[in-house]
């Protein structure tokens, strides 16, 4: 069976339990349950501390996981990026009190608090800027009130509690993070299950980014409703009863799909509706 890590608790929580839903996955019914196997599709997933995902992925214990890609970055283990899952986004940035810096290399000689301390060193070390990283877990705004250190290294969504504190970010971003399936570095790529696994994961993807768009248009405006609406190869036109008029069927981006149906509408398309794609493959 393909042994697969999955986040027991936390923002990745959820979205990977429910996209796995989505891909024809057995997940757990109750929180409490660690393992659960699926003998349907083969495949047996463990639930696991997210910041722990990593290790037991480079250790060869289990063949993938879905974990958050700072935390991969942050545990240094020996595991690569796969597939990116588009959920739990974040921006890492430094901060501190206004005046205390206004870019990386500002911070030679400063302390900086994190409960990233994998990512920061590594960023700093990149950039050859030596500064100390003091690691704390939970919130670290209160680390430069309290004197532990001058800068802090953060995720930054709104920038509210920061501001609350204080506290001002400054610089580029040291990274952007989301949801990743993991494998161990080295690892086969072609394993026939695990490029199963991905294929479905992707369908997911693509049926939430896209819907399948219908309406009917005359012949003589064809060319231009099937240049509002080219799919992803072509369109499907098919003759209707009434002569000089067709049917049209595409994907469209979910995003775009009432600007596009405005459009069709005004050179003439009628009854133009969507429906969800619930799964696909490409």
């Amino acid at each position: 069976m393909l042994r697969i890590a999955v986040p027991n608790k936390g923002s990745l929580s959820g979205p990977a339990a429910e996209m796995l839903h989505e891909a024809g996955y057995q997940q757990r019914r109750e929180s409490k349950e660690l393992r659960i196997v699926d003998p349907e599709n083969e495949v047996e997933f463990f639930y696991l501390r997210p910041r722990d995902i990593a290790i037991y992925v480079s250790s060869g214990r289990l063949d993938i996981g879905i974990t958050g890609r700072d935390l991969l970055i942050d545990s240094g283990a020996d595991a690569e990026e796969i597939l990116p899952l588009g959920f739990a986004r974040s921006t890492f940035r430094f901060a501190a009190k206004p005046g205390t810096a206004s870019g990386i290399e500002d911070l030679k000689d400063k302390t900086v608090a994190t409960s990233y301390e994998g990512i920061v060193d590594k960023h700093l070390a990149d950039r050859g800027i030596d500064a100390s990283v003091v690691h704390l877990d939970g919130a670290v705004e209160t680390a430069i009130e309290l004197g532990v250190a001058e800068v802090i290294a953060d995720v930054v969504e709104t920038g509210t509690s920061l501001r609350n504190a204080g506290l001002e970010v400054f610089g580029e971003p040291i990274m952007k993070s989301e949801a990743i399936v993991i494998r161990r570095t080295g690892a086969d790529a072609e394993e026939p299950k695990v490029q199963q696994f991905l294929r479905r994961l992707q369908g997911v993807l693509v049926a939430r980014t896209y819907v399948m768009m219908d309406y009917d248009c005359r012949v003589e405006q064809l060319e231009k409703a099937v240049a509002l609406t080219p799919g992803l190869e072509s369109p499907t036109v098919s003759p209707l009863h009434n002569e000089g008029w067709v049917a049209v069927r595409a994907m469209v981006p979910a995003k775009e799909a009432q600007r596009i149906m405005d459009d069709l509408y005004a050179i003439g398309a009628r009854a133009i509706l969507t429906t969800a794609i619930h799964a696909c493959r490409l």
